[in-house]
C-alpha cells in the first residue's frame, strides 16, 4: 500500500499521544494507590492502638501511653486518646494520623482513622 506524503509520520504522533495518556493514567493510579495504602495503614494503626490501650488498662496500666507506643510502632501518631467508663466497663477511643507518601497539591497530606476497644478478656 502506498501512503500519501501528508500521512507520513502520523502514526508516530498518534503513539506519542497514546503514551501520554498511559503515563497520565499510571501516575493517577499511583497517587490513588498511595491514598488507599495510607488509609489501610491508619485504620490498622488505630485498631491496634485501641486494642493495646484497652489491654493495658485492663492490666492496670496507662491506656493512652500504650496506645501511643503501639501507634508509633505501626508508623502512625495518636492525635486523640480517651478512656470512658470505670475499671469494669470501659472503652478506649484512639484517633491516629498517617502521612501520605505520594500526594498531589490540593489533596490532604494526612489520613486519620479512629478506633474503639473495650475490655479485653
Amino acid at each position: 500500500m502506498s501512503q500519501s506524503r501528508g500521512q507520513r509520520g502520523s502514526a508516530s504522533i498518534l503513539m506519542a499521544g497514546i503514551m501520554g495518556v498511559v503515563v497520565t493514567l499510571s501516575a493517577t493510579a499511583m497517587v490513588v494507590a498511595g491514598y488507599v495504602v495510607g488509609h489501610h495503614r491508619a485504620r490498622a494503626a488505630a485498631d491496634l492502638a485501641a486494642l493495646s490501650g484497652a489491654a493495658a488498662y485492663a492490666a492496670g496500666g496507662d491506656a493512652c501511653a500504650e496506645a501511643r507506643r503501639a501507634a508509633r510502632t505501626n508508623g502512625a501518631a495518636v492525635t486523640r486518646c480517651q478512656r470512658v467508663g470505670d475499671d469494669i466497663d470501659f472503652v478506649v477511643t484512639v484517633r491516629t494520623v498517617v502521612e501520605v507518601r505520594a500526594h498531589l497539591a490540593g489533596l490532604p497530606r494526612r489520613i486519620e482513622a479512629e478506633a474503639y476497644a473495650g475490655r479485653v478478656g
